[in-house]
């Protein structure tokens, strides 16, 4: 199936994400923070990457938009899996260049619909 690399600063978040996707039989790769996701995205490329907004070191905004930076990630969907449900946040996403937005607590079963979806 599908690469994908999940970011949160939370472990128990990136646990059940993981365990979710891992479900679908998707190959995951996680990430503490935007910085090491960061790291990691510049020597291997991912069909998806799924991270949280607020967290320490490089939050998920600022994540978007330097992978967007990167040749390899100008294409590459990313979806936002947060708290935050505010518009601001949401317009400040898609202005970095996130594919998509989904909230937590999130529903295993609209993620992988959603997943699927940026797939294509």
């Amino acid at each position: 199936m599908a690469k994908i690399l999940v970011v949160d600063d939370s472990a128990s978040m990136r646990q059940m994400v993981s365990f979710t996707l891992k479900s679908a039989g998707h190959d995951v790769t996680d990430a503490v923070d935007g910085q090491q996701a960061l790291n990691i995205a510049k020597t291997q490329t991912f069909d998806v990457v799924l991270t949280d907004v607020n967290m320490p070191i490089m939050d998920g905004i600022a994540l978007t938009r330097e992978l967007r930076a990167l040749p390899a990630y100008r294409f590459t969907p990313i979806l936002v899996l947060t708290t935050e449900a505010g518009g601001d946040k949401k317009q400040e996403g898609r202005a970095a260049g996130a594919t998509g937005w989904l909230v937590k607590p999130f529903n295993p079963d609209q993620l992988l619909a959603t997943v699927k979806k940026v797939l294509g």
